[in-house]
């Protein structure tokens, strides 16, 4: 009889990002089952599942809104036992006994924004995630998270104790340079040089003043809509006009590789308890990474890049540009297949070992 490890597949109620990383530990897990092991879905209902490989798909009678609520109350929606590994917080975290009937319930969180920035997020989605992890110090068997970093702030938050798991992401399963590069850049109106910025609306400031400094323009990416003219203000005001300003929001695997892999550098902004997929994404390319100091990046970056306080970015920024590069972007490479999403899979699998 095999060991079945069933996934739940939520990929209508969190980002794109966290969506892709579902899928990719998904296929990452079919492709590192251990013998006698096999790998199932469990998703809410309407949810449309293609992963190749899967043992089974279940879809349960709720739709992801009501499946939300239900098993934020504790209701299990009749998903039953076994061992169960949710890629977010949707999970049915609900009494069941690992001794006696081998059941065992993990989750993960990619970010700590409820806790550590409430007000980037909808106030439902707060209440939301500050109950699902309640529950979790209740009933999962153990909480993943993709840092060290992030793993001693969630143990100040949740009374976990060991049951806290280190588990990385990776930049997307394949990701490199599409060949129509140069006809994406063209579509999405870039300039022929230009560095990418990513980070929060509070910290990008540092980021455009670098940019301004090195004379160079600035994209950035991930920009949340209608936030244009605000970008545009802040960038005057660290001294980066206007014109060389270029904000784009959400975009796909293909574009975003196509964006980075033209970059002269990619520049972190952000101190947040977040994995930082765009960083990952650049080292990935071979990309020149400059980061604001911060645990994350620390655990993260490592020696993969420029990680430098806030007030030395524009020198770090100007080495990147500069004579630091050619280092910088092998030492990016190298840092890289640190990150992959079968090694993530087979901690997720060694992790359901253990326990």
């Amino acid at each position: 009889m095999s060991v079945q490890l069933r996934v739940v597949l939520d990929q209508v109620g969190v980002d794109a990002d966290v969506a892709r990383a579902g899928l990719a530990l998904t296929e990452g897990l079919i492709r590192t089952a251990p013998r006698g092991c096999v790998v199932s879905a469990i998703a809410p209902s309407g949810t449309e599942v293609t992963t190749p490989g899967l043992h089974e798909i279940r879809s349960l009678p709720l739709a992801r809104r009501e499946l939300a609520a239900a098993w934020q109350m504790g209701i299990g929606a009749g998903v039953g036992g076994g061992l169960i590994h949710s890629p977010t917080l949707l999970a049915p975290l609900v009494r069941h006994d690992r001794l006696h009937d081998h059941d065992q319930t993990t989750v993960t969180l990619w970010d700590l924004c409820a806790w550590e920035a409430p007000d980037e997020l909808t106030k439902a989605s707060v209440v939301w995630q500050r109950a699902m992890l309640k529950r979790a110090v209740k009933y999962a068997d153990a909480v993943s998270v993709p840092s060290h970093a992030m793993a001693e702030r969630l143990a100040e938050i949740a009374p976990l104790g060991d049951r806290i798991r280190v588990i990385a992401g990776a930049a997307p399963t394949g990701f490199r340079e599409p060949d129509d590069a140069a006809a994406l850049r063209a579509e999405l109106q870039l300039p022929g040089e230009y560095v990418a910025l990513v980070g929060d609306a509070g910290s990008l400031e540092e980021g455009f003043r670098a940019a301004a400094r090195a004379g160079s323009d600035a994209v950035v990416l991930d920009a949340e809509e209608g936030s244009e003219p605000a970008l545009a203000d802040l960038a005057s005001a660290a001294g980066l006009p206007e014109r060389r300003v270029h904000v784009r929001g959400a975009l796909d695997d293909a574009e975003r590789a196509a964006v980075l892999s033209a970059a002269g550098a990619l520049v972190g902004t952000s101190t947040g308890m977040r994995w930082p997929w765009r960083l990952v994404e650049a080292m990935e390319l071979g990309v020149p990474v400059v980061a604001v100091d911060s645990g994350v990046h620390r655990d993260v970056i490592a020696d993969g890049g420029a990680v430098v306080s806030a007030e030395e970015l524009t020198d770090a920024l100007a080495d990147a540009l500069g004579s630091g590069r050619e280092r910088l972007r092998v030492l990016g490479s190298d840092r890289a297949r640190a990150f992959s999403w079968a090694s993530s899979a087979e901690r997720v699998w060694s992790l359901h070992a253990e326990l």
